[in-house]
């Protein structure tokens, strides 16, 4: 039971990976508003994704929410739907170097007072 859960974890980690631009999914109709999910407590050196609404071309389908292993000096972009050329696209969560205070330099060069995220 317990490879069963790991395994269904890890299927659902890997559907929150980045893929290419290729992949993408455009639909006509707006995703619905997002569902109420539960924030779990935090866990140490984790990130929780919320849920969203993925689609296939024809309809959208809710996706929970995930735990992902936090990456040291990366932040996570979250999945969002964006409007493009009247259709809807999705782009896709991944995640980014960090520059958490977004003046253009990386958290780890930033040594000024400012940058409540410095190494």
């Amino acid at each position: 039971m317990k490879k069963i859960l790991v395994a269904v974890s890890l299927a659902a980690s890997l559907g929150s990976v980045a893929m290419p631009a290729a992949a993408q999914v455009y639909v006509e109709v707006a995703p619905p508003p997002p569902r109420f999910e539960r924030v779990p407590p935090p866990r140490h050196g984790f990130v929780w994704v919320p849920g969203h609404w993925e689609g296939n071309g024809r309809r959208h389908f809710w996706v929970q929410g995930t735990w992902l292993r936090e990456r040291p000096g990366f932040r996570y972009a979250e999945p969002a739907w964006v409007q493009q050329d009247g259709r809807w696209v999705m782009e896709r969560g991944h995640w980014e170097r960090g520059d958490r205070d977004h003046d253009g330099i990386p958290n780890r060069y930033d040594h000024h007072p400012n940058n409540p995220y410095r190494y």
